[in-house]
């Protein structure tokens, strides 16, 4: 049976006080933010530990929450924006584990696409381009040791959940990674506003690729791109220099992705 919380200092609710103002140490439990979100721990990489939410977000939510077997606490709004330190108007919070790191070389096998982030420190791009990610076909999302926290409260929040269930690796050291994948037969596309790039829409369709973007502003390192087989640029209208990482990924993904299978949903 759900529980209530009436002050916002309960300890049962330890993992959802202070939110806003929450260090990203890459630790500790993954906080899931929004209905959409909450509703995408079902059937994920991540086992939930416990709910926080208000009588009507439960009422919405009931079936998959009350299906997971863990505490759920009820909190009207401004017991919960007491709790986190913010104002939740989404009414929704959960707490789950992180999940294990999958081994790269351990994913290559069975992956024909993924998407490869040097530098992204930016939780909200990581997020959407791990939404997009999740429905245009990409196996696996591969982050250099300098990217921020992908199970971030933003980052998740904003993938809409799907950061649940896409397999993330975390490189511990780089550009090594980038050999292994082309060993395994990716070819390595390193996305680039540079107008001596190869048009993305002139490279066909490859049987296994890896699209590795960097941060905006600085892009990829030297190193990097000493890596890669191909530069490939989006060809831009009226002098635009370039897009948002997450909107140019989107539209790379989209050029390679694999015919769509039935949505098991």
């Amino acid at each position: 049976m759900p529980e209530t919380i009436t002050a916002a200092d309960d300890q049962r609710v330890a993992d959802y006080q202070a939110l806003k103002g929450r260090a990203d140490t890459r630790t500790g439990p993954v906080i899931v933010e929004s209905e959409a979100a909450v509703a995408r721990i079902e059937g994920s990489r991540c086992a939930p530990r416990s709910f926080l939410l208000t009588p009507h977000r439960y009422e919405r939510l009931r079936a998959s929450v009350d299906r997971a077997g863990v505490p759920v606490y009820l909190a009207d709004k401004d017991v919960m924006a007491a709790i986190v330190g913010y104002d939740i108007h989404r009414g929704a919070l959960a707490a789950v584990e992180r999940p294990e790191e999958p081994a790269l070389e351990d994913l290559l096998p069975a992956a024909r696409r993924i998407v490869v982030l040097e530098g992204s420190n930016d939780h909200e791009n990581i997020g959407a381009i791990a939404r997009s990610a999740r429905g245009l076909g990409v196996d696996a999302l591969v982050l250099d040791p300098t990217c921020a926290d992908p199970f971030a409260r933003r980052a998740v929040r904003v993938s809409m959940g799907e950061l649940l269930h896409l397999p993330v690796v975390r490189s511990r050291t780089w550009p090594d990674p980038l050999a292994t994948m082309a060993a395994h037969g990716f070819e390595l596309w390193a996305l680039t506003p540079r107008a001596s790039a190869n048009s993305l829409y002139d490279m066909g369709m490859p049987e296994l690729v890896a699209l590795v973007a960097g941060a905006e502003g600085p892009g990829l390192t030297p190193a990097t791109l000493a890596n890669v087989h191909y530069d490939v640029r989006i060809p831009m209208h009226h002098g635009v220099d370039s897009l948002n990482i997450g909107h140019a990924l989107a539209i790379a993904m989209a050029a390679v992705a694999p015919p769509v299978e039935e949505d098991p949903r």
